[in-house]
């Protein structure tokens, strides 16, 4: 395959991709998913990762259908990101991407879990130990040594069980063998410390090479000893390499000239000579040793390459577990067709018709809130299509009756956005075959997720381009999730109803799954009867005036803007009496009754 056919390599990356690491090497590394190989070569790390994505999964990334649902779609790997192990398991996290078939989201999902159980049991002082192995690992470069050495740490560590099982049956005295002749060879040199004769000869030359770069000064210093005879100063001068040297008497003896004319000669000749010697002897001993630990690492690469693969996917498996730990998620149940997956409810509901699909969470939590220190989340029950549920929590109205498609209204910042975004995050992550942030939650894996985030313009252009990407979907025949927030914030609100009851019209028509946010339900009647409106409300002010909102939405029922809400806190803050008259006159507008009680139920006075 020639690399100018993977998506994203053009002539210039293809010859910087040559040039630092040959052609094979490079197809090697695409395939492979390596990003660090492909950074170090010289590619940006973003720019790297996206090619990788496209190469290794570029089909799951073609159900990302808007530029929104890419973006959460990022958001969700930056999350999971934040808890790997190591830096090769955050780039192989940086590059999942959603899969292709139900078998491979199954596999993912078993070795997450699995790894998810297994971390949870360990006890604090064997987390801190692989943790210090995997930090080990990071800080030798992620080299065949470091995997090779992080092997015998876990191993040392007794986890050997779940995701470590791979790992078990290694043989630990040829794995100990190998990190020693790793240890040795630095890219086909022995490094020092590994033979001591080797180490013993190295030295020698050295001290040679300094006495030849400073040989008159040697001649003067012999001299100044009172040495003036031939004989005296050949004696001396042996004894000075013989002591400064660790050379011995014979190769000494061996190197000295019988014809020199002077003492210069004398001393630069038998100098020069050893360096000779002692460079041939070098080259021999490391070239033997060399090839020693060569046929040590021979012996024992199969035990190399299964820890080097072990010790990688042990990493990404338990950083996907650290992070479905830290949002505590589970593992979703898949409905396609007739098959409907997990072993934990496999007798939980009749068999469905091969049509059946469904998104449904209980106690949904939003990860991108979650991850926020100063956030407290809300979980958030829902459902569309055929799904499972058959009871709610407490302060849920109803069990959701099986429309597929529905549009939810509601108070401003009463999280219909957040609900949008927290399905969607439900659907990648289950179709990535990772687990999910609910405390159950079905999932029909789509062929196109339509996620478009409020766009407040009235440009032609963005209605345009934002039509050009939502609609398509819906034609293709494939199974599509619409999640659209406000479409009616990029055009006229007249135009946008309409528009907007066409894009419900055609999602029920192509039986597609979807929840469309709108401020607009009334100028939407009638819906299809296959749709139904669900809404979120406000329900006052607290103390300190801010606005208090049930963000379960309550199904089958009309949300409420309740704007006296708002008035009444404008009421409240003004910073003037000026200001509050104008905010007065909103007040007797929306209600001036319903301010003054919505006041007093926040206990709210006005210290005049």
């Amino acid at each position: 395959m020639r690399l100018e056919e993977y998506w994203g390599v053009g002539p210039k990356t293809r010859e910087t991709l040559v040039e630092e690491l040959g052609r094979e090497r490079a197809i090697r590394a695409i395939e492979g998913g390596d990003v660090r190989t492909l950074a170090d070569a010289g590619l940006a790390r973003g720019r790297a990762t996206r090619i990788l994505r496209r190469a290794t999964g570029g089909a799951g990334m073609a159900i990302l259908a808007t530029s929104d649902a890419r973006s959460a779609y990022k958001e969700l790997l930056d999350l999971a990101v934040e808890h790997a192990v190591t830096q090769r398991a955050a780039d192989r996290i940086r590059v999942l991407t959603p899969l292709e078939s139900r078998e491979a989201m199954d596999e993912r999902l078993d070795d997450v879990l699995a790894a998810r159980d297994a971390w949870a049991e360990l006890a604090d002082d064997d987390r801190t130990a692989v943790l210090e192995a995997y930090e080990r690992y990071d800080d030798r470069g992620g080299s065949e040594h470091a995997a090779v050495e992080a092997g015998l740490a876990l191993l040392a560590a007794g986890v050997d069980s779940g995701p470590f099982a791979a790992i078990a049956d290694l043989e630990r005295e040829r794995l100990a063998d190998a990190a020693e002749a790793l240890a040795a060879l630095d890219g086909g040199r022995v490094r020092e410390g590994a033979d001591e004769e080797l180490d013993r000869l190295r030295d020698a030359l050295g001290a040679v090479e300094d006495m030849d770069a400073n040989a008159l000064a040697l001649i003067e210093d012999l001299r100044a000893e009172g040495v003036h005879d031939a004989e005296g100063f050949r004696q001396s001068f042996e004894d000075h390499l013989l002591t400064e040297t660790d050379v011995t008497i014979d190769r000494v003896r061996d190197a000295m000239p019988t014809d020199a004319t002077d003492a210069t000669d004398f001393v630069g000749d038998t100098l020069r000579t050893l360096r000779s010697d002692l460079t041939d002897a070098v080259d021999e001993r490391e070239q033997a040793v060399a090839s020693d630990l060569e046929e040590r690492l021979a012996d024992a690469r199969d035990a190399i390459d299964r820890t080097v693969e072990a010790v990688d996917d042990i990493a990404l498996h338990l950083s996907l577990a650290r992070f479905a730990l830290e949002y505590d998620c589970t593992r979703p149940i898949f409905i396609e067709g007739e098959a409907r997956s997990t072993s934990e409810d496999t007798n939980e509901r009749n068999e469905r018709g091969s049509d059946e699909a469904a998104v449904s969470v209980v106690n949904a939590r939003n990860i991108t809130l979650a991850s926020r220190d100063d956030e407290s989340v809300q979980p958030v029950t829902y459902a569309l299509g055929e799904h499972g549920v058959t009871s709610v929590p407490a302060g849920v109205n109803a069990v959701p009756d099986e429309e597929r498609v529905a549009v939810l209204t509601g108070a401003n910042s009463g999280g219909k956005t957040t609900l949008l975004e927290t399905l969607c995050q439900v659907v990648l992550l289950a179709t990535m075959g990772l687990p999910v942030p609910a405390d159950r939650a079905e999932v029909t894996p789509v062929d196109s997720l339509v996620f478009h985030r409020r766009h407040a313009s009235f440009n032609a252009g963005v209605l345009e381009s934002t039509l050009r990407s939502i609609v398509p979907p819906l034609s293709t025949g494939g199974r599509t999730l619409m999640l659209v927030d406000e479409f009616e914030a990029i055009t006229e609100p007249g135009s946008a109803a309409d528009l907007l009851h066409g894009l419900v019209t055609l999602s029920v028509d192509r039986e597609a799954l979807g929840v469309f946010v709108t401020h607009l339900a009334d100028d939407l009647e009638p819906l299809p009867p296959e749709a139904r409106v669900d809404g979120i409300f406000a329900e006052g002010l607290n103390p300190d005036l801010e606005l208090l909102v049930d963000y379960q939405p309550r199904f089958d029922t009309v949300g409420r803007s309740t704007p006296e809400f708002i008035v009444s806190r404008l009421v409240a803050n003004a910073s003037d009496r000026s200001e509050r008259t104008g905010f007065e006159t909103l007040a007797e507008a929306v209600g001036n009754e319903v301010v003054q009680r919505t006041l007093a139920d926040a206990r709210w006075t006005t210290g005049e």
